[in-house]
């Protein structure tokens, strides 16, 4: 059975609000959906938009994991995930 990949605006939707709530089931997912998502671009030779969603990735993965020393409550990748992929 084929994964589907979430798109680029569900992606974006999503990261908002795990940096602002990342207690969410749905942000451990989510990093999992923009791992795929970034293989894809990497196959594409879209390292702009593969290295874009890496550093997103980052961020959530922070969020989540130092919650209470995560003080941003805005994304710094996410304007670069909008203009590079």
């Amino acid at each position: 059975m084929a994964e589907t990949i979430p798109t680029k605006s569900k992606i974006l939707k999503q990261s908002s609000e795990c940096i602002k709530d990342s207690q969410n089931q749905i942000c451990r997912e989510l990093v999992s959906q923009i791992e795929k998502l970034q293989l894809v671009e990497f196959d594409q030779n879209r390292f702009k938009c593969q290295s874009s969603l890496l550093g997103l990735q980052s961020e959530l993965i922070e969020a989540y994991f130092l919650k209470e020393s995560y003080n941003e409550k805005m994304s710094f990748m996410i304007p670069y995930v909008i203009k590079n992929c």
